[in-house]
Parts: structure tokens; sequence; C-alpha cells
């Protein structure tokens, strides 16, 4: 079994961050070890929400527990995402070098969450640059969005060419995988869903349908790094595991999306998680 050291945001309602991961890596076989940056009473794209952000210096001392009863030589991963303050950058990364210190075949996957204030998702102040300056040069692997993708590359992204330039220019800095969640409107089709995956082996270019929702759900980028993370450490290769994770989240989104409801629907999910009706396939475009 594989254990992932998964750092990132908890809501009681509803579903983003650790809420949103963690169920589809344990229905994957992953052990997760979920250590909440911040617990919500829901996500903040509605506007309002009441909860609190874990206090300085706890997600070391939380990790340092783990040392002191011998058990983090047994994480495999950590996964990072949205942070509730910069401080928390630097304690994770920090968190990072004692996992690889304590199993330095441990990864680290790096979902850079900078925030979208156009969308009602907040961040606070100096993680952006925090992120930049800290975790990107870290980070085994990096799954940004269309903006993210923008910042951490430092290159206009306005065309599906520009998106493949830009993952090149983050892979010279030494990140091995590149995921890039969501391409938008920079995609080569307008009215589908696509994705990106940047190897050291090349780029490949996966796409899906793209469904019509009142509201937009919140997670499915959590949703996205947990499952595509969870199935590198199952064994499977690049490109299956960039293939299963983009099949596995249409059927979520597909059934979200029949549900009407705002919310990610997971747990009516659960099934199509393990075993996607769907196979769209990934093709190598660089």
């Amino acid at each position: 079994m594989k254990h992932i050291l998964s750092i990132q945001s908890h809501v009681v309602f509803g579903y983003a961050g650790n809420k949103a991961a963690t169920f589809p890596m344990q229905l994957l076989g992953a052990d997760v070890w979920a250590l909440n940056t911040v617990q919500f009473s829901n996500h903040t794209q509605y506007g309002k929400w009441k909860g609190e952000v874990l206090p300085k210096g706890l997600i070391g001392e939380i990790v340092q527990g783990i040392l002191g009863i011998d058990r983090l030589k047994l994480c495999n991963a950590v996964l990072s995402g949205y942070m509730g303050s910069a401080d928390q950058v630097q304690e994770i990364i920090d968190v990072v070098h004692e996992v690889k210190k304590a199993n330095p075949e441990a990864i680290y996957l790096c979902d850079p969450v900078m925030g979208h204030p156009d969308k009602g998702c907040i961040v606070a102040e100096g993680v952006k640059e925090a992120l930049c300056e800290l975790a990107v040069p870290e980070a085994d692997i990096l799954a940004p969005n269309l903006v993210e993708l923008r910042v951490i590359s430092g290159q206009p992204v306005e065309n599906f060419e520009q998106a493949i330039t830009a993952v090149k220019t983050i892979l010279a800095k030494g990140v091995k995988k590149v995921l890039v969640k969501h391409l938008s409107n920079v995609g080569k089709e307008k009215d589908t869903f696509e994705m990106l995956l940047g190897t050291t082996d090349g780029i490949w270019h996966i796409t899906r349908p793209l469904y019509a929702f009142k509201l937009q759900p919140v997670g499915v980028g959590d949703l996205t790094s947990g499952i595509f993370l969870a199935n590198l450490l199952n064994g499977k290769s690049d490109i299956e595991a960039f293939e299963h994770t983009a099949n596995a989240v249409n059927e979520v989104m597909r059934l979200t999306s029949q549900s009407e409801l705002y919310e990610l629907q997971i747990i009516a999910a659960r099934n199509e998680i393990l075993n996607p009706t769907c196979h769209y396939k990934a093709v190598k475009v660089a």
C-alpha cells in the first residue's frame, strides 16, 4: 500500500481540497494522511464561509509527531494544494524535505492554488509569490490550471502553441512532470475540456466532453491532482495515469451535471472513479 501525505484545505460541507481528493485516492488504494491547512464551513466560492486557518507552525509540528513514532519513512508522496497563508508554503516545503530525508524515493506533487478572484477563489496575500519562489523549485510534479501556468512559466499563454511552450519552460526549470488541468479558452476546441501532460519524454493532449453547469463546480482540480498522483503510485505509466485521470474526472463531471447540483458528486461516481465507462485517449503533440 502507498501512503500519501495530503496537505490542503478541508471543507465540512461540500467538496474541495482534501474533501475532494482523499476519498478518490483511497478508492484507488492509497492510505491518505490528510493534513488540513484550513478548516472552513464550505469553499470560498460561495462568497461567505466560517472557519480558521491552521495556526503557524502546526503543520510542521504534526509531521514531527509522525516522525517521532518512526512512520514518516512510510510516506511515498506529499501532495499540497490550497494554503491558508504564505507562511504555510515554507512549512510545507520543510515537510517535503523531512519526508524525502525519511524516504528518498518519495515524490512531491504541488497543486499551486493561486486563487481566481473573478471566480471567488480567494487565497491569502503572499501565497502566489511564495509558491513561485519556494514550492515550484522543489516540486517533482506541478499541476497548474491556465492562470497558474501563465504565472509559473512567466510566458503569455493565449493559444495552444503558447501553452505547449509554457509547459516546456516549466520542465526546463527541473520539474519532472507538468499536468495542466484545464486549458480553458486556449485549447484547440472551444466546446471541449482539454488537458496537457508534459514530461521529459514529450507532451500529450487529451480531450473530453465539456458539461454545462449553472454554477461551475469547485474542487475539480483537487480531484484531478489526487487521482493522477494515486495512479502514478499504483505503477501506471505517465500516459496511463493521465488517461485514467481524465476519464475518471469526466465521469464525476457527467454525474454532477446530471444531478443539477453545485457540489461534485464524488460519492455517486465512486464506481466510475475506479473503472470509468469512457475511454478517451491522449495524443502526443510535442
